[in-house]
């Protein structure tokens, strides 16, 4: 098993080194199911962290900077957008990566509320209680969603989803509204977020939301967060095709085009309280 271990980490030559599956089990010519059942074990382990772009170096094996490979190239990416959307909104802007059944923060720009939202850089939340980790969630196959989720769905408020199988209700309705999340008072009392996913070729890679307290129009500013995840995708992925709702569960979402009559839809929905 160590040897096996060996031959699946020296195979990440970098520590920016992303690699499929079937890469990881081409060049270490293991069976592809050993393969996947080791890099499982690493990434829960935190030798191995694993995105839309693929396996890589975790932060365990990266040392106390772990990370700073697709974690930078993600930040960098989002930048202009945060900083945009915290001017514009005088909101706090959340930018984080789904990292097994936690949301991992990598940025937080503040306004006037910043002091009252107790979440940091570096810190970690529960996927399930956040519109962060739900916007994310929503994108993967209901299987992964069991596998990441299932076992450690807890409640953290009264309004936390608290079984997989609203989970999954949720999730569903999050595809329906083009992949928008909202939570108010779920993972922390008397605070409101929507959040959508950074999505590329292969799925989610991060997502961006806005924070605000139990009583602020979330509705209103959720097309702001739409337009800055599909610019920080589209410089993530010049070019590439957003992926589709898994297959399984509800039938594909087309390209968001965000038309005038789709946003009205879609705004008319949340102000009826569609997200609970």
């Amino acid at each position: 098993m160590v040897e096996r271990v060996t031959l699946i980490m020296d195979v990440f030559e970098g520590r920016t080194a992303r690699l499929s599956l079937e890469e990881v089990a081409r060049c270490t010519r293991l069976p592809r199911s050993t393969a996947h059942r080791i890099l499982d074990q690493l990434v829960r382990l935190c030798w191995l962290e694993h995105t839309g772009l693929g396996y890589g170096l975790g932060r365990r094996a990266l040392g106390l900077g772990g990370g700073d490979g697709v974690h930078s190239r993600i930040r960098e990416a989002a930048a202009a957008r945060l900083h945009h959307l915290q001017i514009r909104t005088g909101m706090v802007v959340h930018l984080a990566v789904l990292d097994g059944a936690e949301v991992y923060y990598l940025d937080k720009v503040g306004g006037r509320f910043a002091a009252s939202v107790p979440s940091r850089v570096g810190g970690r939340a529960p996927a399930h209680s956040t519109a962060l980790g739900k916007a994310m969630l929503a994108w993967l196959e209901p299987e992964d969603v069991e596998v990441r989720a299932g076992d450690s769905i807890t409640r953290q408020t009264q309004r936390t989803i608290a079984d997989i199988s609203t989970l999954h209700q949720e999730l569903n309705r999050i595809r329906r509204r083009h992949g928008l999340a909202f939570e108010r008072g779920e993972c922390f009392p008397d605070i409101a977020c929507v959040a959508t996913a950074v999505r590329g070729p292969e799925g989610p890679v991060a997502a961006i939301s806005l924070v605000g307290d139990a009583w602020t129009p979330l509705e209103k500013v959720a097309p702001l967060v739409v337009d800055a995840a599909r610019r920080v995708s589209l410089e993530l992925f010049p070019g590439q095709e957003a992926p589709v709702a898994p297959a399984r569960r509800v039938a594909a979402v087309p390209e968001e085009t965000w038309s005038a009559q789709t946003m009205d839809r879609l705004l008319a929905a949340g102000q009826y309280g569609d997200w609970q």
